[in-house]
């Protein structure tokens, strides 16, 4: 009796959904009573929205409000200005409910079994209680990447040029969204949605300032991407978790040109859309998925912690639809969630923590690995017989 209902409980979504709630929720509130210096990024944010009111730049450094810029787009004033509203202990523990309901929702619309709803959730929960504490917006990213496939598979393709387009105004990231192009049904409607509302959303932030600022935001967007690339690649900074990053600190050289890594990577990234005839099937489609949400984490010398949340569902949908699962397999599951997921934690003693995992990006390395196996199954796989959903 004891087993079944346990059974009954880590199989059923709505169990995992409300912890998520929960876990958002909890997170924020803990934050708000930790006084503003535990909850920078959400100053950060809501004063992105401030900034557009006033036509004041909102890359630079406002030390009487925050530490570090905000480097998201303008688009985003949009999205934060209901939460900024508000006071921020009912702003901010909203703003991250809002953000974990769009990741439920992904979730709830992927094409698989109730149960392995479930799991895929249970199996990214560590890393979403990461990303919660951050309360960025990478959580709300995982689940909009996912969509703008998702839609793609249900024919919904205004939906998915939406999904997409909302993450890349505010965090580049959305447009390997892309990456699901060549399933798409109806090409016609998907591309006059994606430029009819891409033009919306460059517009739209101008409606809280004006067309003269919204310009010019967006080409110190440019420049402040810019320039935080440069420094994230610095030796021992909290970012740069990436191959970039695991290559450039074993060997301990800063000046290491992403591009080195950028050109292979993508040309790996898209040999699998050789294999036309494999297109029609889901799985593959899927597979294509998972290795864009570790592709986009794994390339980026952005990558920080809290981004994982995007890599990790990208194994956990590798893993979840596999067909028969060997000890390989099982095995680097477990590597990621012992390292990637785990690495930062109490787990592992603090001075391999900073001196080894934090020091070269370790991070990354099972993700990689993950990634390049998914990169084998592309190439190699039947995806009519291989892999299931149900």
């Amino acid at each position: 009796m004891i087993k079944s209902r346990f059974l009954n409980f880590i199989s059923n979504p709505k169990y995992i959904f409300g912890i998520y709630i929960l876990v958002s929720l909890l997170s924020a509130v803990s934050k708000f009573f930790r006084g503003e210096g535990a909850y920078n990024n959400y100053l950060i944010f809501r004063n992105v929205f401030t900034n557009t009111l006033a036509e004041r730049n909102i890359y630079l450094q406002y030390p009487e409000i925050h530490f570090d810029s905000n480097h998201y787009g303008i688009f985003f004033s949009v999205l934060i200005a209901p939460f900024a509203l508000l006071p921020d202990w009912l702003g901010m523990p909203l703003w991250n409910v809002a953000n974990t309901l769009i990741f439920i929702f992904a979730i709830s619309k992927l094409p698989l079994s109730e149960p392995k709803k479930a799991f895929f959730a249970w199996l990214c929960l560590q890393e979403f209680i990461t990303a919660s504490v951050s309360l960025q917006f990478n959580i709300a990213l995982t689940g909009l990447l996912m969509l703008s496939a998702i839609y793609i598979y249900e024919r919904k393709e205004t939906q998915s040029a939406i999904s997409m387009l909302i993450g890349f105004f505010v965090k580049l990231y959305g447009i390997v969204g892309l990456s699901s192009f060549f399933f798409i049904k109806n090409k016609f409607r998907f591309i006059l949605s994606f430029l009819l509302y891409g033009s919306v959303f460059l517009l739209l932030p101008m409606l809280l300032s004006s067309p003269q600022f919204g310009l010019q935001a967006y080409a110190d967007w440019f420049e402040a991407l810019a320039r935080k690339n440069g420094t994230n690649a610095v030796l021992g900074n909290r970012q740069d978790y990436s191959i970039m990053g695991i290559v450039r600190r074993v060997l301990g050289d800063a000046e290491i040109s992403n591009f080195v890594f950028l050109i292979p990577g993508l040309a790996l990234f898209a040999t699998p859309y050789l294999r036309i005839k494999q297109y029609k099937h889901l799985p593959f489609q899927l597979m294509i998925l998972a290795s864009t949400l570790l592709f986009v984490v794994l390339f980026s010398s952005g990558s920080e912690s809290p981004t994982f949340i995007i890599a990790v569902a990208g194994v956990m949908l590798w893993f979840l639809i596999q067909k028969k699962r060997s000890a390989i397999v099982y095995g680097m599951l477990i590597f990621v969630i012992v390292l990637t997921c785990f690495g930062f934690s109490d787990l592992f003693p603090k001075f391999i923590k900073e001196n080894y995992i934090m020091k070269y990006s370790l991070k990354a390395l099972p993700c990689a690995v993950v990634w390049f196996r998914i990169i084998y199954e592309l190439l190699t796989k039947d995806f009519e017989k291989d892999y299931k959903l149900a």
